[in-house]
């Protein structure tokens, strides 16, 4: 269980780390990254949805709940578990823990193994510590994308595929200083 202390040490540094999302992903980087989930999505029937957050809400923070369990929750808020093929794939930043997850729906669990989504993590990871965000995201959505199309490729020629986007393309920055999308 956290001290007083540890917590009053974990909101600030949230708080802070909300000011660098802007600096982070600027808003020609959304764009892009918005720009290639469109991309993306023209070649298989998956959803991608890519969060970015600086810092947890207060009641996460005093709680202690990790990232994953942020991420978890998103997941449902932005209602990637309701595509028509249980196919959607959250992939979310939280700059302030330096934490990276990908949530992926039933289908795509079943599809893919864990251990394919740890590398992704990591590959992530090691471009973020090279302060490389931008780049480390879209990498990870170029490699997504790919197991997406592998397992779920778009058939233009099917009347069972859906050809609209079920999902926003565009990337959810949350926090204080910015409105939920």
């Amino acid at each position: 269980m956290a001290t007083l202390m540890q917590k009053l040490a974990r909101l600030w540094r949230h708080r802070w780390s909300e000011g660098q999302v802007h600096r982070t992903f600027p808003p020609e980087v959304l764009l892009r990254l918005e720009r290639a989930v469109t991309a993306s999505e023209s070649l298989h029937t998956g959803q991608i949805r890519l969060c970015v957050e600086g810092g947890l809400p207060y009641s996460y923070i005093w709680r202690g709940a990790s990232a994953r369990e942020r991420a978890v929750a998103l997941f449902g808020k932005l209602r990637i578990w309701d595509t028509e093929h249980n196919n959607g794939v959250l992939i979310y930043l939280l700059l302030a823990d330096h934490a990276i997850e990908i949530i992926a729906d039933r289908a795509v669990a079943r599809a893919v193994p864990q251990s394919t989504w740890d590398a992704l993590v990591q590959e992530m990871q090691q471009s973020f510590q090279n302060h490389a965000y931008a780049d480390g995201m879209e990498r990870t959505l170029q490699r997504v994308s790919g197991l997406l199309a592998e397992h779920f490729p778009r058939d233009t020629h099917s009347a069972r595929t859906p050809a609209a986007d079920e999902l926003p393309d565009a990337p959810v920055v949350q926090g204080r200083f910015f409105k939920d999308r």
